[in-house]
């Protein structure tokens, strides 16, 4: 920065910018509350149909989105923008007083262009009539300070000025249209994570020279800014695509084998690298449309180490997917990998994948303690699992479903593509129970018959419970508990089976039970059938006694009608455990038990966090936006989830404790028809409900009895059973 600019320069100008930008974050603070209280907040609760339960919805969720980024990015602004007006008004008031103590000195200080100055005598005949009354020898060293000084002052304002504009610049780049997310609370923090981005950036181009402790700060700093949109956006680009997978086969490379601590590192570097490049690909900056379009076109390229003596080392595409097991990547960059892939995929039909993506492939290990890394559709499923949205896409094809589920009999992908299945039909990304999911759209419930339908499938289709999926699968199940109810319920069931799923008449009741009937068979799938029946049923049952305009006719009624379906729900549970004939029961029951436990955990962890609990009319943690009805039920669900996960015992002559008992038929029969009373009680208890109890827990334990019967005619009708 000039001298005479930093005296004389006018910055009243950006003054005035910083008052605007404050006014115009003040503003976008009102309008992001009434788009999040009012706008979405209305749209979540209505009943959408048609068009407008996808395209209105969507535009309305989007939008409210925009106001809240529109917020963050105002924000930003006026603090990079204050930040800077004070610290260049505070080093004008520095260089004043510095020019001022010259004059007194006899010295004067000239600028002399692009960025120079000089700091010289006062012109007098006489060097003598200093009026400080310094030597020569004292009047120079004091005209050096005096420089060194000033120089200090404008290399601190330049700093700051720079610093503001390019963090301004990157920030305006993140979203080519529309606004971004990224957050700072002042112009240092943003222009820290710039620098750190490039210092790793630097560091990561010369990998061969990373100490284990250089590695060991490096991981440090990528843990600390890996969500930071700046930080992650600018190490990309400054990296490169080549660089970027490079890198990491570097790294695969030079820590192949690692062991321990070793270990334990390259796993975390693993993890902060993908959620880093994760944050990155949102970016819509011309830099980082460069690098996603750049890694795309490196995905047949050969990577191979430096000090590689195998001529072989990993495709571009098996580098980039190994990198995608963590975080959320961009949609449109997911689709455009995933397309690539499958097509790849595709050539080397059901049965041959090894001979497309390992041999002649094999010559790094890039995922650390966990698989390979050579069948690149792994890491894809698992940052499908991760973005709904990318995944829903993915499956859209019936063609490619079923070629995808065949592959698994050969391959070692089944419980990746079961969590990206399970996150394409819940609208809810992998390991985040917490997540509120919007209402499932008809393209997600085409995808769940279709799914279900190749596990109804009589040839063979029940087998791919058994590759590592029958988790997502149960996770499925529960989440369509409500469209489940509605096929079972049979027409016109919609006003006692209560949910704002947008096509709620989409799967097939012969498939529905062969589905149901085959998770069971799995612990952890049954358990999650488990949870999400019963904590429908307490939903609705508290939903239908608290309002009972949402149903037009009598209580007793609905309550037959939600006893009924649980009964012939579990008892298609409990009916295909017994058919399966299980030699080891001892052994079974303790899976069994463990399902409950482990499950148990996740569905608690959803209610408990408040986020999904609210919305009790379809299950959780897979819950919509809001409930259907006049009001969100929660409580009377999350009793019934603590009594199942604490194994509560059962009340009158049954010792035993609830659901713990699996093999035992009549115990499971007793387990259900329990729960649906106690729901009842503790509705009832709940909301000072002035109904004879004993008479409500006898319509809802006789409609249960009467639902478990039909279970088994239901399964006769799908399904060859055992004598």
């Amino acid at each position: 920065m000039d001298l005479e600019a930093l005296r004389f320069g006018d910055l009243t100008k950006l003054g005035e910018a910083v008052t605007d930008w404050e006014q115009m974050t003040s503003k976008l603070a009102t309008l992001k509350g009434d788009a999040r209280d009012n706008l979405k907040a209305k749209s979540d609760k209505a009943k959408w149909a048609g068009v407008n339960a996808s395209v209105t919805r969507e535009f309305v969720d989007k939008t409210a989105a925009e106001f809240t980024d529109a917020h963050a990015q105002a924000d930003s602004i006026a603090k990079i923008l204050g930040d800077t007006h004070k610290e260049l008004l505070g080093y004008r008031t520095q260089l004043n007083d510095a020019i001022e103590r010259a004059g007194k000195l006899g010295l004067v200080v000239l600028d002399t262009g692009a960025g120079t100055f000089q700091v010289t005598r006062s012109v007098r005949p006489d060097w003598a009539s200093d009026p400080s009354g310094k030597t020569d020898a004292q009047s120079q060293k004091a005209a050096e300070s005096l420089r060194d000084e000033i120089q200090r002052i404008l290399g601190k304002a330049t700093e700051s000025d720079s610093s503001a504009a390019k963090v301004l610049t990157l920030l305006a780049d993140q979203a080519e249209h529309g606004f971004t997310d990224a957050a700072y609370a002042d112009r240092d923090s943003a222009a820290k994570a710039v620098a750190a981005a490039e210092q790793l950036a630097k560091a990561a181009r010369k990998p061969a020279d990373m100490t284990p402790a250089g590695i060991t700060a490096f991981n440090r700093t990528m843990e600390q800014y890996r969500d930071d949109p700046l930080f992650s956006e600018r190490f990309a680009t400054q990296l490169g695509a080549k660089g970027t997978l490079q890198f990491w086969t570097e790294m695969a490379h030079a820590h192949a084998g690692a062991r321990g601590a070793e270990l334990d590192t390259m796993k975390s570097l693993q993890e902060n690298l993908s959620l880093t490049l994760a944050t990155a690909s949102f970016s819509e900056s011309d830099a980082m449309k460069d690098w996603k379009k750049d890694v795309l076109a490196e995905s047949n390229t050969n990577f191979r180490a430096a000090g590689s003596m195998n001529p072989v080392g990993a495709l571009g595409s098996q580098v980039i997917s190994s990198l995608m097991r963590e975080g959320r990547y961009d949609t449109e960059f997911l689709d455009a990998h995933r397309e690539k892939l499958f097509k790849a995929d595709k050539g080397a039909g059901e049965s041959n994948t090894d001979a497309l993506w390992v041999n002649g492939h094999d010559g790094l290990d890039l995922v650390f303690g966990d698989g390979t890394g050579r069948d690149p559709l792994e890491g894809l499923f698992e940052g499908l699992s991760h973005n709904p949205e990318a995944a829903t896409h993915a499956f859209a094809s019936k063609t490619d479903l079923d070629r995808l589920l065949g592959t698994t009999q050969y391959t070692d992908r089944g419980g990746p593509l079961g969590r990206a299945l399970e996150a394409a039909v819940t609208g809810v990304p992998a390991g985040d129970p917490a997540y509120v999911a919007p209402p499932h759209s008809a393209a997600q419930v085409n995808l769940m018959a279709n799914i279900m339908a190749a596990v109804a499938d009589p040839d063979g289709g029940s087998d791919l419970v058994k590759r590592e999926m029958g988790e997502s699968f149960g996770h499925m199940a529960a989440s369509y508990m409500p469209e489940i109810s509605r096929v079972l319920g049979g027409p016109n069931s919609e006003a006692s089976f209560l949910t704002n799923s947008e096509k709620n008449d989409g799967l097939d009741q012969t498939d529905v039970a062969r589905f149901l009937s085959a998770v069971a068979l799995d612990p952890a799938g049954r358990a999650g059938i488990i949870y999400g029946e019963s904590i429908y049923t307490a939903s609705l049952l508290e939903a239908h006694l608290t309002d009972p305009s949402l149903f037009e006719g009598s209580r007793e009624r609905v309550l037959e009608d939600i006893g009924r379906n649980a009964g012939i729900i579990e008892g298609i549970v409990g009916h295909a455990v017994a058919d399966a004939e299980i030699k080891d029961a001892a052994e079974s029951e303790k899976d069994h038990n463990d399902g409950l436990e482990t499950q148990g955990d996740l569905f608690n962890t959803a209610i408990s966090s408040g986020a999904g609990g609210l919305a009790a009319l379809a299950p959780l943690p897979f819950a919509p936006v809001a409930a259907v009805g006049s009001a969100a039920f929660s409580g009377v669900a999350a009793t019934a989830v603590k009594q199942i996960f604490e194994g509560r015992e059962m009340e009158g002559t049954v010792d035993a404790a609830i659901y713990r008992t699996g093999q035992d038929l009549n115990a499971y029969q007793e387990s259900v028809s329990q729960m649906a009373q106690w729901s009842v009680q503790d509705a009832l208890n709940r909301h000072d409900i002035d109904l004879p109890e004993d008479e409500m827990n006898s319509i809802v334990r006789n409609a249960v009895n009467d639902g478990w019967d039909s279970s088994s005619t239901i399964l006769e009708r799908s399904m060859e059973r055992p004598n």
